[in-house]
Order: C-alpha cells, then sequence, then structure tokens
C-alpha cells in the first residue's frame, strides 16, 4: 500500500511537470507582435518583435508629413513599473533619447510622459525637440502598451531610418524622476535601427521570432530536464527504495528519470550553445557558467551507472559518497540557473509562479516521503529489535551450547 501511495506521488509530480512544459510553451511560441490585439483600435502597417526585453513595436508612417504612429507593447518590471520607447536623433543610446514614456500615476492610471534624456543625472518630464500627440497607454494581461505619434526631424525622414531605444524600469519618484532600469545585457542592448518604409519588419520580425522560439526550446528543454526530472529522480531514489516490495523496480525508474533528464539536458545545453553563438556581444556570464559546470557534473554522474561497484563491495561506501555529492550538487544548481535563465527570457510572471509551484509541489512530497520513510524504518527495527531470538538472528549461524 505504501509503495503505491508513493509511485501515484510520482506520477502527479510528473502530470504537474508536462503541464507545466505545456503552459510554458503556449504562451512563449505564440506570443509575438502579429498575434497581439491593440486596444486604442488603430491598425498599423508594420510590426517588430524587438530583440531584447520582450518588447513588441507597431508602427505605421506617414511620408508625407512625416508621422510616425507607434504601439509599444512590454512587461514592467514590476506593478509599479514604467515602460519607455524613444528615437535617439544622435546616437544610439539612451543619452540624448526623445522619450515616450508609461507608468501608473497616484491613481494607478496609466499615463504618458515625455522625457528629453539630455543626460542620466537628471531624468525627468520635459518637452522633446520633435512634436508629439495622441499619447495615451493602457495595461492589461501582464502588458502595459504605449501609444502615440510622433513627426521625424525632416534630416532623419530624409534617410529614412531612425535609431530607436526601449527600456523598462521600477518605478518613477515623487518628483516625476525615473527610477534607475537594470543594467543587465538585455537592458544595455535595447536598441536597434528601425526602418521607417518597414523594410526589415518582415526579415526582422522572422529572424527575431526564430531567436525568440530558440530561447524558449532551450529554457523548456533545461526546465524539464533538470529543474522536474531530476527531482523527481532523486525523490525516487531517496524515498521509494525503502519500500523493499520496491526493490529493483525504484532503480530502473531512478536510472530512467536521471538517464531521460541528461538527454533533455543535453540538447537543451546544446541550444544554448547555439544561441550564444549566434548573440555576438551579449553574454550573461553567470547562467553560462552555472549551465557548463551542471552539464559537467551530469556528464561525470553518467559515468555512475557503469562505475556502480556491488553493495558488499569495499569501495560501494566511497561510491556513494561521489554518486549522493555530485547528484545533489546537479539539483540544487540545475534549479538555481533555471530562475536566472527565467529572469533572462522576463515571460510574463505567471509562468515564473507555474515553476514556482512544481517545485514547491516536488519539495512537498520530498518532506512527506522523509516523514513516512522515517517511520517505515524505525518500525522495521523496531520488530527486528522485538523478534525471539532464535539463533538465525542477523545472519548468524544456530546457537551452540555452552562448551563445559
Amino acid at each position: 500500500m505504501a509503495v503505491s501511495f508513493s509511485f501515484s506521488f510520482s506520477s502527479r509530480s510528473l502530470i504537474l511537470g508536462f503541464s507545466f512544459l505545456f503552459l510554458l510553451i503556449s504562451p512563449a511560441l505564440s506570443q509575438t507582435c502579429k498575434s497581439q490585439k491593440l486596444t486604442n483600435n488603430n491598425v498599423y502597417s508594420h510590426c517588430l518583435d524587438l530583440p531584447t526585453l520582450a518588447s513588441y513595436l507597431h508602427f505605421s508612417y506617414d511620408s508625407t508629413n512625416r508621422s510616425l504612429s507607434v504601439a509599444f507593447v512590454a512587461t514592467p518590471s514590476n506593478s509599479n513599473g514604467w515602460i519607455a520607447w524613444a528615437i535617439n536623433p544622435t546616437g544610439t543610446g539612451m543619452a540624448g533619447a526623445q522619450s515616450l514614456v508609461a507608468s501608473k500615476d497616484s491613481t494607478g492610471a496609466v499615463t504618458v510622459k515625455t522625457y528629453n534624456i539630455s543626460s542620466y543625472s537628471s531624468v525627468v518630464p520635459e518637452k522633446l525637440s520633435f512634436e508629439v500627440w495622441d499619447t495615451s497607454a493602457d495595461e492589461s494581461g501582464g502588458f502595459m502598451r504605449l501609444y502615440g505619434k510622433v513627426k521625424v526631424p525632416e534630416e532623419l525622414a530624409k534617410a529614412g531610418k531612425v535609431n530607436q531605444v526601449w527600456q523598462m524600469g521600477p518605478g518613477v519618484g515623487a518628483n516625476g524622476m525615473l527610477e534607475k532600469h537594470d543594467f543587465a545585457p538585455a537592458n544595455l542592448n535595447a536598441r536597434a535601427t528601425l526602418d521607417l518604409s518597414g523594410a526589415q519588419s518582415t526579415a526582422g520580425s522572422t529572424g527575431t521570432d526564430s531567436r525568440t522560439k530558440k530561447k524558449n526550446i532551450h529554457g523548456i528543454l533545461n526546465a524539464v530536464s533538470w529543474g522536474i526530472l531530476f527531482p523527481l529522480g532523486a525523490i525516487i531514489a531517496r524515498y521509494v527504495r525503502t519500500f523493499e516490495s520496491a526493490d529493483p523496480a525504484w532503480f530502473y525508474l531512478h536510472a530512467s528519470c536521471q538517464s531521460s533528464a541528461y538527454v533533455i539536458g543535453v540538447a537543451g545545453w546544446g541550444t544554448g550553445l547555439k544561441l550564444g553563438s549566434e548573440s555576438k556581444g551579449v553574454t550573461y556570464s553567470h547562467h553560462r557558467n552555472i549551465g557548463i559546470a551542471v552539464f559537467c557534473l551530469a556528464t561525470v554522474q553518467i559515468f555512475a551507472l557503469f562505475l556502480r561497484p556491488k553493495k558488499d563491495h569495499k569501495y560501494r561506501f566511497y561510491w556513494n559518497i561521489y554518486h549522493h555529492g555530485v547528484g545533489y550538487a546537479i539539483l540544487v544548481l540545475g534549479i538555481l540557473n533555471i530562475f536566472k535563465g527565467l529572469d533572462i527570457l522576463n515571460p510574463a510572471e505567471k509562468w515564473k509562479t507555474a515553476y514556482i509551484i512544481v517545485i514547491a509541489v516536488l519539495g512537498g512530497i520530498a518532506v512527506l516521503l522523509e516523514a513516512v520513510t522515517w517511520i517505515v524504518v524505525i518500525k522495521r527495527k523496531s520488530n527486528k529489535s522485538t523478534k525471539p531470538y532464535d539463533g538465525y538472528n542477523n545472519g548468524q549461524g544456530r546457537q551452540q551450547p555452552l562448551a563445559p
């Protein structure tokens, strides 16, 4: 009865894990600019999946009067955060950017203000160097949307291209000064050239969408392998083996889980290497280094299957230390790196919450089974200690009469 109870928990864990996988795939792969519905009822000629910060730009340009209509969509870094889209007539960064910023006011309504960012020391509301009108903003479904129209400066209109910059930050001070955004690579690389004709919207959007899909696939593979299957295999090895009737089934379940986790994890590691080679100048050092460490430790751990000595072998004690130590290191580093990856990918908060729930469920199962297995072991020892001595206990021969 206890064994079936344990296996039912494992089955539920698998179901939860694959439910999380389905939930993660659905929004990540389908959320592109073309799938978004805007609330201002405007129709835009072009849209772009911007390459960082999970942001999107819808735009139309009228060359006859140099008016550029935009809808910028992004997820703020927190509930009181701000999002910004800007044209920089003089450079490619934030310094000199003519920005439209959406944020919540004291009543909780989302409003738009303009910021002429002449320097980083004072980022306060100020008129832009060109005309701006029809600004508005709203928020729903975890996204904040910023709308507006700008008069593109004549020299930029002639070139047919503008330097665009986008960003998001934690909040706005009482004086209207924007609180500093993160300085992670994703934030520092939130800039690109916008072709006003929309020529890059097809090629650029397809390329970005492909890169986004690769990021999502990389994240999904690693979340399922190191974040779900590997912890599940560890739970099976530690707790199911306690029940004598589960031997040797627990070993095959454990080996299957860990082998599957390794194969899927190697695929995820490979996609990560591919992404790294395609993202020149963008490096997530901690995430990359932990990923390499997890892959190396997991490869070493696989050899444990081939080097496993018999239970009565003199080296079995040292093998146990090696196997358990490496296994727990993979467990901790793998889960830690998944959260680092989620911070980089920056999906909607509910997907991070979903993974936290999965890990919490697995942790709860582990705590419950820890108590159950201790009870089983204590009862088993108690039964052995109270069993009448028959001369065969503990593997000894039958008791002989004492010599005279």
